[in-house]
């Protein structure tokens, strides 16, 4: 196949990567604006995550299995299709004034998300030469990354800015506070609207695109097909979902907690949180993706890995223990190191799965499941303490696994490889054409 296709194909993934990464970093804004429209607790608040990371559980398997029977190319635009279904639901959930109907729209949007990234993670990883298959996931991601800048500061002035502010809430009459409020629950129509279109009409782009596709990966002779037990027996794929099942509760902490963690911390509103958010932390995670695709050129991956899981667990302790600015620096700081660490953990875990690539991926995305579990744990201990900053023991926990992953994977990376990982030769790695 020519490059040039090859690129195409590798630009078009790249933007789902930027979609579902905006519609993600769009969660830390809805958590403070439906904690305050609903006079939600911290933990109660969580809930949003909740929603959006238990569909990743429930959707993985059927997301692989979709890939196996229908292929990359359709599996995308099914995911497409239930992701523009769900943000339009915003509109009637906005209408009920209910929050259990907002979470539920939420819950279809990541089904839609979970069944893109089953997809789009492993296909970036084939898409090309092997041993560049974690720099290439990671430049993928760095698109994730430019919508984790760009949400927040957008969000935060579409959805964060109206209504009257919590002086003038308490000043009200019951009767009329509710109304207030719930005046500001509706103000998430027009941007899940315009959303929900736009994935339309990419989801109708892509129909019609010709995409490259991997090759089959069906094991050789008379070996049986491959199954989720198979691919949990490959120890990379199975220390790479215990970590990959702690990242994303970290990353979930980190980024869906922040406004309100910089607003009691350091003492600023909400919206300069909001802006701390994109220009800071979503800045800061899209350069460390770009600036991680670099680093690997030198450095292995296992063990740069390592490295930023280092800095994050110090930096964690600082945002636990510190005062004022500094605490949301460090915070920044995490965002910078932790950057790197979904794409590399998934690459390193299918590396060399062979026929075990598409169940392997699906573990891997089930194990996002830990942003769904994590979070509530994080609203727990801010709770219980009073003080949200005690909540980055999630995070610090979170960072030491992701750790003991990376020198797992330098170990394993040490070891002679047997004849017997590829059971397709070569055709587990490339692309051909359709």
């Amino acid at each position: 196949m020519s490059k040039s296709r090859h690129r195409f194909a590798f630009a078009m993934i790249a933007t789902l990567f930027f979609m579902w990464g905006f519609v993600h970093n769009l969660d830390p804004i809805l958590i403070p604006h439906l904690k305050r429209s609903f006079s939600l607790s911290v933990l109660q608040s969580s809930l949003v995550d909740s929603a959006v990371f238990i569909a990743y559980f429930v959707m993985a398997l059927p997301a692989g299995f979709l890939i196996r029977r229908i292929g990359y190319k359709h599996t995308i635009v099914a995911g497409l299709l239930m992701f523009a279904t769900g943000a339009l639901l915003f509109i009637p959930a906005a209408n009920t004034q209910q929050y259990i109907f907002f979470l539920g729209a939420l819950f279809i949007i990541a089904c839609g998300l979970a069944t893109l990234e089953t997809a789009a993670n492993p296909y970036a990883v084939l898409l090309g030469a092997p041993e560049r298959a974690a720099r290439r996931l990671n430049l993928a991601q760095a698109f994730n990354g430019m919508a984790a800048t760009l949400a927040p500061i957008i969000g935060a002035r579409l959805i964060l800015v109206h209504g009257a502010s919590d002086a003038e809430l308490q000043a009200m009459p019951a009767a009329a506070r509710q109304v207030a409020l719930a005046a500001e629950a509706s103000s998430v129509k027009t941007p899940y609207l315009v959303l929900g279109l736009t994935i339309l009409v990419i989801a109708a782009i892509f129909r019609k695109l010709e995409l490259p596709t991997p090759a089959a990966q069906e094991p050789d002779g008379g070996a049986a097909r491959p199954t989720i037990a198979s691919a949990w027996r490959r120890g990379p794929i199975r220390r790479a979902v215990i970590a990959q099942f702690f990242y994303v509760g970290a990353q979930v902490c980190v980024f869906s907690f922040f406004i309100l963690y910089a607003s009691r911390a350091a003492g600023i509103s909400h919206v300069a949180a909001a802006d701390y958010l994109g220009w800071g932390c979503g800045a800061a995670f899209m350069a460390g993706r770009f600036a991680g695709t670099w680093f690997m050129r030198f450095i292995e991956p296992a063990r740069l890995l390592l490295l930023y899981a280092l800095a994050t667990s110090t930096l964690s302790l600082v945002a636990m223990l510190g005062h004022g600015m500094p605490t949301v620096f460090a915070v920044i700081g995490i965002a910078f190191f932790m950057s790197i660490m979904f794409p590399t953990i998934f690459s390193l875990g299918i590396q060399d799965a062979g026929a075990d690539t598409e169940m392997g991926s699906s573990l891997l995305v089930m194990s996002i499941v830990g942003g769904a579990l994590l979070p509530p744990l994080f609203g727990a201990l801010s709770d219980w303490s009073g003080n949200i900053q005690i909540g980055y023991a999630v995070p610090l926990l979170c960072f030491l696994v992701i750790g003991w992953f990376a020198r797992g994977a330098l170990r394993h990376a040490a070891l002679p490889v047997p004849s017997t990982i590829h059971p397709q030769g070569s055709t587990a790695q490339h692309v051909c054409a359709e």
